[in-house]
């Protein structure tokens, strides 16, 4: 199958299951094309499969914000029509899922029928979506899409409870690539991080405030109470400068690294003995399965799709959202050496059931009943 991939070309969930999900793909003979505003950052190996279309974003005087949807929309409708697509696949709800119902609009006039599939992610429902400037637009191609999945049950009922969605919505779970993410040998990382044996904590995100990120310091300030600790803070963003600030009013900056944007952060996840997740909502945890395939039991709040993901007790613990007092309680738990090796065991057994190989038939079985359905009502119509 021929299938066009359009995602947001950066670190974020949605843009790394996205791209992850086409190479896989185009491992399984599957024609990829990925259409983004520049190549993703783990587009990152040579396929004869997999093939990168530009979106040019013309500038003129006339627009103050260039006009990118539009752009887009045009696109997707050169790449259906020259690389003889099959199946239009776009992550994430804005802009994405409008501009291709325009180019199915586009294509249709010219007689070529193609099916979309929206998958949603998180936060285009959640927090982007919900906006008024947005919603009726969002609404309205999640119902034109010919096929919709959710990457939890969680954001399939978060979908259903604000809009007014009239259609099934599938979930497919994110997935893991257990060949890449994987606990590898780094002691000597390990040592010159924590010279004297400490317990290395870890956390990841993009530094927005939905991630609570003064709530993994503040636990890891109260772990450093009770045992010897140091912390590796993954990622940027806007939450940066306020983060660093705390740390130095706490007194805990030397403890604690900024390594900013990482590609290999399996290599991080590697040595950590703790992954910290105090999410004010997340839709799945992405970050949080990364972890949990290289042996790295998790701390994380109770919050959206998380307890879907992180057993308690089994793989971690969860916590209500901002209850730093009990995300300690659990970490210590955790943390005892009489505790971290079942911990660590059951992280990885966990994260085996999200291997890719199990998720990716979920995806071309469901292709492939889209594009069936797509051609009945096509040629239904025709009868009619």
């Amino acid at each position: 199958m021929r299938i066009g991939i359009v995602c947001y070309p950066t670190f974020g969930g949605s843009g790394v299951v996205a791209t992850e999900l086409g190479k896989a793909l185009s491992k399984n003979g599957h024609q990829i094309h990925f259409i983004t505003y520049q190549q993703p950052p783990r587009l990152d190996f040579f396929n004869e499969n997999v093939f990168y279309h530009e979106v040019n974003i013309p500038s003129y005087p006339l627009f103050q914000y260039p006009p990118y949807e539009s752009a887009l929309a045009s696109e997707m409708v050169n790449v259906v029509l020259n690389e003889n697509v099959d199946l239009l696949h776009v992550h994430y709800a804005i802009p994405h899922a409008s501009a291709a119902y325009m180019a199915k609009m586009i294509l249709r006039a010219q007689g070529r029928t193609v099916p979309v599939v929206t998958t949603l992610h998180g936060t285009d429902i959640t927090l982007v979506g919900k906006d008024a400037s947005y919603e009726p637009v969002v609404t309205f191609s999640i119902n034109e899409s010919d096929g919709v999945t959710a990457v939890s049950e969680d954001l399939r009922r978060d979908t259903y409870r604000h809009f007014a969605i009239k259609r099934d919505i599938e979930v497919i779970p994110n997935f893991i690539d257990l060949s890449r993410f994987q606990r590898q040998q780094k002691e000597h990382f390990k040592k010159a991080i924590c010279p004297n044996g400490e317990k290395l904590i870890v956390h990841t995100s993009n530094f927005r405030r939905v991630k609570r990120i003064d709530d993994a310091v503040m636990t890891f300030y109260k772990i450093q109470q009770h045992m010897p600790a140091k912390m590796l803070l993954v990622g940027d963003g806007p939450e940066r400068a306020r983060i660093e600030k705390l740390c130095r009013d706490l007194g805990i900056y030397e403890d604690v690294r900024f390594l900013g944007k990482l590609d290999a952060v399996e290599e991080v996840l590697s040595v950590a003995d703790l992954f910290l997740m105090p999410s004010e909502n997340e839709s799945f945890g992405l970050a949080g399965l990364e972890a949990l395939a290289c042996e790295v039991p998790l701390i994380t709040s109770d919050a959206g799709g998380l307890p879907e993901l992180n057993v308690h007790g089994v793989t971690g613990f969860l916590s209500p959202v901002g209850d730093v007092n009990d995300m300690v309680k659990n970490a210590l738990f955790v943390l005892d050496d009489e505790h971290l090796p079942a911990f660590k065991k059951n992280a990885l057994e966990r994260a085996k059931e999200f291997e890719l190989s199990k998720i990716l038939p979920l995806y071309e079985n469901y292709y492939e009943r889209v594009v069936q359905e797509t051609n009945a009502k096509a040629q239904d119509a025709l009868v009619s």
